[in-house]
């Protein structure tokens, strides 16, 4: 079985899922995900796929 999946689908996942538990932490939630994709797309990260 070959598996396919890509790391920004799942990080919007997990960021949906703690700021539907913990509301304040939008901010940080998006900030982290937005330097994390840029980090991504900077240094080599072909595979990601939004």
């Amino acid at each position: 079985m070959n598996l396919n999946v890509s790391i920004g689908p799942i990080m919007a996942l997990l960021a949906g899922i703690l700021i539907l538990i913990m509301p304040r932490l939008l901010n940080y939630i998006v900030a982290i995900y937005l330097i994390i994709i840029g980090l991504l797309g900077l240094f080599g990260g072909g595979s990601l796929r939004l």
